[in-house]
């Protein structure tokens, strides 16, 4: 069975710990299958923090973006954060809040 795990960073410091969680789930288990869901105040950082090994992991909330009046610089986006939380976790998903 193939890992799938949900990191949620909705502080700067929780997308700190997130991109360090996805690099170690990873590195155990490089099949594993992790998205880190980005909202609120870690929204920014993620803008402004370039990671290029965990920032393909990245889901920004359109939601925060459009609170902050910023584009998704390239970053993959979900409509809601919460709801793609949700969704995810009805469908097997391990979630995580960093």
């Amino acid at each position: 069975m193939t890992a799938r795990v949900l990191l949620h960073a909705p502080t700067p410091d929780a997308l700190k710990r997130a991109r360090s969680n996805a690099r170690n789930v990873l590195a155990a288990d490089p099949a594993a299958e992790i998205e880190i869901v980005v909202n609120a105040g870690a929204v920014a950082q993620a803008l402004e923090d370039a990671d290029p090994e965990t920032d393909p992991l990245i889901r920004l909330c359109r939601n925060s973006l459009r609170n902050l009046q910023r584009d998704n610089a390239g970053f993959r986006t979900v409509p809601v954060a919460i709801l793609h939380i949700v969704e995810r976790q009805a469908d097997g998903w391990a979630y995580i809040r960093t």
